[in-house]
């Protein structure tokens, strides 16, 4: 599904006119014209397990619930998809995947950051052999790296590829935070950085990105009760782990954003909103998981230690919010 521009996307002058036509280089080259590419609803699809083992037969029939509901791309092995919890050898298994299940009807993200250099420039490197369009790196973990470190750690790592790279930016998980300043020498000096997931209650980075790289800056939405008001400010899109259960409705809150029928766009939040909420009733994917095996998209809600399964009591909340969302009988 093609992703209108959105409206106040014109370049803007300077040193954000130079950085988002180097940008768009590197969209062309990976997506025909680059302006609907990674643009809109980017569902990070759960890692299913049976019995312990990844289970890639259901992973490939969740990639075809996305593409069959209407989502704009698919972000495999992120923080919804346990990515922590995986193999290296099970994480380039799900990006294979995820390519030959999507046969290119959308494109597909793979999550390769770690907390080691050299598991996320091997991670990257599986990805790109696998076909993947773009990758998704998050601020390694637990080492807590000074922002040089992390200009340089996303500068090494982009330099390592050819394809399209964004940050991702979660400081709940990584317990590391990024300025603006840091992103733009890391886009400065790795021009396929051309985008950032971000995952955090601070809507100034937002504007302070937008401003300082331009409207073609890629910023998608990490966190599902800022999707509307960071569609408002001029982000490209939502990975948000709602998009499990009602791919639908996310990217249609997607595409009423970047067509500004802003209305539109405010009943499908609102619409959302419980369900949003739900997914954090506890850690995520427990929540989800939980919710995706009531309705049948998963066989069961088997998460990986540390991780445990949701309790009886908090069961009963998720079914009364599936209800009322109109998702679920009984």
């Amino acid at each position: 599904m093609s992703i209108p521009r959105h409206p106040d996307a014109e370049r803007s002058e300077g040193e954000g006119s130079q950085r988002t036509a180097m940008s768009l280089e590197t969209l062309r080259s990976a997506q025909g014209d680059g302006q609907s590419f990674l643009r809109g609803s980017y569902t990070p699809v759960v890692t299913p397990f049976r019995d312990g083992k990844v289970d890639l037969e259901r992973f490939a029939t969740l990639i075809e619930k996305q593409i069959e509901g209407g989502s704009h791309g698919i972000v495999v092995a992120g923080t919804t998809g346990e990515s922590t919890s995986l193999t290296l050898k099970e994480r380039a298994q799900l990006f294979k995947t995820a390519v030959d299940a999507s046969r290119h009807r959308v494109p597909i993200v793979a999550g390769t950051g770690s907390g080691s250099y050299e598991e996320t420039a091997e991670l990257s490197q599986s990805a790109e052999s696998a076909g993947v369009d773009a990758l998704l790196v998050v601020t390694p973990y637990y080492s807590r790296p000074p922002q040089g470190g992390l200009i340089e750690y996303f500068v090494q790592i982009a330099k390592r590829s050819a394809l399209p790279v964004l940050i991702y930016h979660i400081p709940g998980r990584a317990a590391v935070s990024v300025t603006t300043q840091t992103v733009a020498q890391i886009a400065e000096q790795a021009p396929n950085v051309i985008g950032i997931k971000h995952a955090v209650h601070e809507l100034d980075l937002v504007s302070e990105l937008l401003v300082r790289l331009g409207p073609d800056f890629r910023v998608f939405c990490g966190l599902e009760s800022l999707s509307l008001p960071m569609l408002a400010l001029g982000a490209a899109g939502v990975m948000n782990a709602v998009g499990n259960l009602d791919p639908t409705r996310v990217a249609a809150l997607c595409n009423a954003a970047l067509g500004g029928k802003w209305d539109d766009a405010r009943r499908l939040h609102f619409e959302l909103f419980a369900l949003s909420q739900a997914i954090f009733l506890d850690t995520n994917p427990i929540p989800l998981k939980y919710m995706m095996a009531r309705l049948g998209l998963l066989a069961t809600p088997e998460v990986r230690l540390p991780l445990i399964a949701l309790n009886s009591g908090r069961q009963k909340i998720l079914d009364d919010v599936l209800r009322k969302a109109g998702l679920l009988d009984h």
